[in-house]
C-alpha cells in the first residue's frame, strides 16, 4: 500500500476538476477543496453531494491550505491572485495544474486512449467509456461532461468512471497546450479547426500528439486531420469518414430518427447495421471515432456496434429537457461556431421553428470568432428562427470587452435573420416565453455555466403553467 497524499482541489466543482478528484479519492487519498461557486451559493446540490462523499470543503480564501504536505491542484493558469495558490506558496505546499495531474495518471496506465479535437471530444470519450464498460474492459475514464449511462442517484455528476488501473481514457485539451503532456497508446483526433489557437500552433500540438501514439484514429472528412493521416507510416492510422469508401471505418445511408440515427457501417470487408440514440450526422462521425479507438485495443467491431446502440448520450449535448404545450426545450453545450452549426443542422432535420438562447462563454471568443459566429447563425437559421443573446459570462478580471453580444446580433440581423441582444438572461427568457408557440423548439446554448441547465428547466416549468 503506497502512502496516501492529501490533495486540495481549487475549483473542485468544475467539470474538469470533479472527476479527477473522485479518481484520486478512489485511490485512497483524502480530498479537500474550495470553489467560487460554493462561496457564491451557486449549485448547492453539487457541494452537498461532495460533502456526502467525504470531501472536506473550504471557502476559497486560502484558509484550507495550511500544510506543506498538501498537493494543491489548480486549473491551467496558476495565478497568485487566487488565495489558495498564495497560501500554498506561503506554506510550501506542492502546486500542480489539473492537466499535470491528469497526464500523470494517464501516462501511468499501461494502455491509454486520448481523445482530442476541436469538437466532439466529450461525446467520443463517453462512447468509448460505454463500449469498454459493456465489453468488460473495466476502464478508468475522465470526461469533461456527465455521461448519462453512468449517472444515477448516487452519481449525479458522472463525468468520471472509476475502473481498474490498466486502461485509462480521457478527453485531452489543446486549448491550453496541455495536449503536449500526454503519451497515448491510442490518439483520437476528431477534427481540427480554429477555436483558441492559431492553425500553426494547432498543427504542431496535434501532430506531436499523434506521433507519440502507437495508433492514431483520424477523420478523413476534416482536411487538417486527413493531412495528419497522410504523414503517418503505413499501419499506424485507423481512418474514418462519412461515405468515404477508402476509410477503414465508413458510415453510409445515414437516416435521421426522431431521437437518433441509423446507418450502415463498412469496416474492411464487413458490414454492420448500426443504431445510435443520439441525433445528427456529427454523432455518426463521433461513433466512428469511438469504434476506431476501441478497435485499436482489440475490441471486436460487432461487439462495439452492439454496445453503442445503448449509449445514452452526454448531459447538455442536445439534451431534451422536456415538452410542455407542444413546445420542446433543449439544453445544449454548443459554444463555438462548429458546435453551433452541428446543433442547428441536426435540429433542422425536423420541422419546427427554433428559438435560440445563446449565452457566450466569454468576451475573448466573441472577439476572436466574431465573423464565424455571425456567418454561422445567419447561414443556418431559417427565416422564422429567432436568436436571443444575453451579454457574455463575465466573472471579473481584465478581459477585453470591446466585442459584445450586440455585435453578433446586429451582424445576424444585417444578414436578414431575427436576432436581438438583451442585457441579461432573465430578459431573454421572458421574451422567449412571450414568443413561444406550439411546435417551436427552444434551445438553451452555452458553456462554462452550470446554471444554464437550471435556466432551461425553469423555462419548461413556466411553459407548463
Amino acid at each position: 500500500m503506497t502512502d496516501t497524499v492529501s490533495y486540495f482541489f481549487c475549483g473542485i466543482g468544475g467539470s474538469g476538476m470533479l472527476p479527477l478528484a473522485m479518481i484520486i479519492q478512489a485511490q485512497g487519498n483524502p480530498i479537500e477543496g474550495s470553489d467560487r461557486a460554493l462561496d457564491q451559493g451557486r449549485t448547492p446540490e453539487k457541494f452537498d453531494w461532495l460533502r456526502a462523499h467525504g470531501v472536506t470543503l473550504h471557502p476559497q480564501d486560502g484558509s484550507g491550505v495550511t500544510r506543506p504536505d498538501q498537493v494543491v491542484i489548480a486549473t491551467g493558469a496558476i495565478e497568485d491572485t487566487v488565495p489558495d495558490i498564495g497560501a500554498a506558496k506561503r506554506v510550501g505546499a506542492t502546486i500542480k495544474t489539473r492537466p499535470q495531474l491528469l497526464s500523470e495518471l494517464f501516462n501511468a496506465a499501461p494502455a491509454s486512449i486520448g481523445v482530442a479535437g476541436t469538437s466532439g471530444k466529450s461525446t467520443i470519450t463517453g462512447m468509448i467509456a460505454w463500449i469498454l464498460h459493456q465489453t468488460g474492459r473495466n476502464p478508468t475514464v475522465v470526461n469533461g461532461a456527465v455521461m448519462k449511462n453512468f449517472a444515477d442517484a448516487d452519481h449525479p455528476f458522472a463525468s468520471a468512471l472509476i475502473g481498474g488501473p490498466d486502461l485509462f481514457a480521457a478527453e485531452v485539451d489543446e486549448s491550453d497546450g496541455s495536449i503536449a503532456r500526454y503519451d497515448p497508446t491510442v490518439a483520437v483526433v476528431s477534427n481540427i479547426s480554429l477555436d483558441h489557437k492559431s492553425m500553426e500552433e494547432l498543427r504542431d500540438l496535434f501532430g506531436g500528439f499523434v506521433d507519440r501514439a502507437e495508433t492514431a484514429v483520424l477523420n478523413l472528412d476534416n482536411p487538417e486531420t486527413a493531412a495528419l493521416a497522410q504523414m503517418l507510416p503505413a499501419g499506424k492510422a485507423i481512418t474514418f469518414a462519412l461515405g468515404e469508401e477508402k476509410a477503414d471505418l465508413s458510415a453510409h445511408d445515414l437516416q435521421p430518427l426522431p431521437t437518433g440515427m441509423k446507418f450502415r457501417l463498412i469496416a474492411g470487408w464487413r458490414e454492420y447495421d448500426a443504431i445510435l440514440n443520439v441525433p445528427g450526422a456529427h454523432n455518426v462521425a463521433n461513433a466512428l471515432a469511438a469504434l476506431g479507438a476501441v478497435k485499436a485495443l482489440g475490441v471486436p467491431v460487432g461487439e462495439a456496434v452492439a454496445a453503442l446502440a445503448s449509449f445514452a448520450g452526454i448531459r447538455r449535448r442536445m439534451e431534451v429537457v422536456g415538452t410542455a404545450n407542444a413546445i420542446t426545450v433543449i439544453d445544449d453545450f454548443a459554444h463555438n461556431p462548429d458546435k453551433i452549426a452541428a446543433t442547428l443542422k441536426t435540429l433542422h432535420a425536423f420541422d419546427g421553428r427554433l428559438l435560440i438562447l445563446f449565452q457566450p462563454h466569454g468576451f475573448g471568443p466573441l472577439k476572436l470568432m466574431k465573423h464565424e459566429f455571425i456567418e454561422g447563425f445567419a447561414g443556418l437559421m431559417r427565416p422564422d428562427d429567432v436568436l436571443l443573446m444575453p451579454e457574455p459570462v463575465y466573472y471579473g478580471g481584465t478581459t477585453d470587452r470591446s466585442v459584445g453580444s450586440e455585435d453578433i446580433a446586429s451582424g445576424v440581423r444585417a444578414a436578414g435573420r431575427n436576432a436581438e441582444a438583451l442585457p441579461d438572461r432573465a430578459a431573454c427568457g421572458d421574451l422567449i416565453l412571450e414568443l413561444a408557440q406550439p411546435g417551436d423548439r427552444i434551445i438553451v446554448m452555452g458553456a462554462r455555466d452550470d446554471t444554464l441547465s437550471t435556466f432551461a428547466a425553469e423555462l419548461l416549468e413556466r411553459l407548463a403553467q
